[in-house]
């Protein structure tokens, strides 16, 4: 019964995270596809010397971090040790880029007064996203130690299921 709290920690997270970076997938790009038509006086959209780099991490955050979350999704079913491994590191690479993209929408902040709605939407959704894949990586690093967090490497269970089998070769 301890270990189903891992998963039932996790889940809710993971679908949360989800459905945030699909968001910003859909305002990165709105963004970005009125900054290279052209139109950075769109009402609404002022950009600066950060907005450029901003909106391409964000929309690079948001891609990698949706694809991750369904390697989770495909973690969370199994939850076994094998698909954790995987599935921790590939949420700390993404919490790598999203914690990028926090810096920029930081610096975007500071750099630009009277911002339109879209742009401080998608800098709001990148700095929620940076500490809920923050838990989330940490939640799965919790179960990568501890059997009482999620299938540790040392679940004492694993491999078991069938009868053992004779070594094959010769025996000296």
């Amino acid at each position: 019964m301890a270990t189903g709290m891992g998963r039932n920690a996790i889940a809710p997270l993971l679908v949360l995270n989800l459905i945030m970076y699909i968001v910003v997938i859909g305002f990165a790009s709105w963004c970005l596809n009125h900054y290279i038509n052209g139109q950075t006086y769109h009402p609404g959209f002022y950009p600066n010397g950060a907005t450029f780099y901003f909106l391409m991490f964000a929309i690079l955050a948001g891609v990698i971090g949706a694809v991750s979350k369904l390697a989770g999704i495909h973690h969370v079913r199994a939850y076994r040790h094998d698909t954790l491994g995987t599935n921790a590191s590939v949420a700390l690479i993404t919490w790598a880029i999203t914690a990028l993209a926090f810096g920029l929408a930081c610096k975007e902040i500071k750099l630009t007064h009277g911002r339109g709605w879209r742009l401080r939407v998608l800098e709001a959704f990148i700095i929620i996203l940076t500490f809920t894949q923050l838990l989330y990586v940490m939640l799965l690093h919790a179960g990568l130690f501890s059997n009482r967090f999620g299938p540790a490497y040392r679940d004492p269970d694993y491999g078991v299921g069938g009868p053992a089998a004779e070594p094959k070769g010769t025996r000296v």
